[in-house]
């Protein structure tokens, strides 16, 4: 597999920009106290974008073998982080909300494959960091 790389450079302030070899960027802010200004993702919250990211990715290819058709998906993740430094996670909490014509054992199936087997964020955090997950087929309003 080839190797993956990107480049953090400072705006100004506590606000930096990551570029990948595409050229696409995400802005990242320290806190307040380093003079961030709340215009980008802290660090800390970008983990959690990548496990939900990587963990999605997987459930739609995971759907598509089991012959389901997800119309969104949305993943909300919750963090706890330790009271020490560093403030490393212990605890993640990922909640799997899909609508579309999708059966929930299947869903189910689908989400604990993606978090306990293939997503390579999940697998990278699985030795430091507690990861549960649940799931709920969103019902058409």
């Amino acid at each position: 597999m080839a190797d993956v790389e990107v480049k953090v450079r400072r705006l100004k302030n506590a606000q930096f920009e990551a570029i990948n070899r595409d050229g696409n960027t995400a802005i990242i802010d320290g806190p307040p106290s380093l003079g961030g200004q709340g215009k980008g993702v802290r660090p800390m919250e970008m983990i959690l974008m990548g496990l939900a990211g990587c963990s999605s990715l997987d459930l739609l290819l995971i759907l598509g073998k089991q012959r389901q058709e997800p119309e969104d998906i949305e993943v909300t993740v919750k963090g706890t982080r330790v009271d020490a430094v560093p403030a490393v996670y212990s605890e993640i909490h990922m909640h799997f909300e899909v609508s579309g014509n999708v059966d929930p054992q299947k869903l189910q199936k689908a989400t604990d494959l993606s978090v306990e087997k293939y997503c390579s964020v999940a697998k990278m955090l699985e030795p430091t960091v507690t990861i549960t997950h649940s799931s709920a087929v969103k019902k058409e309003s």
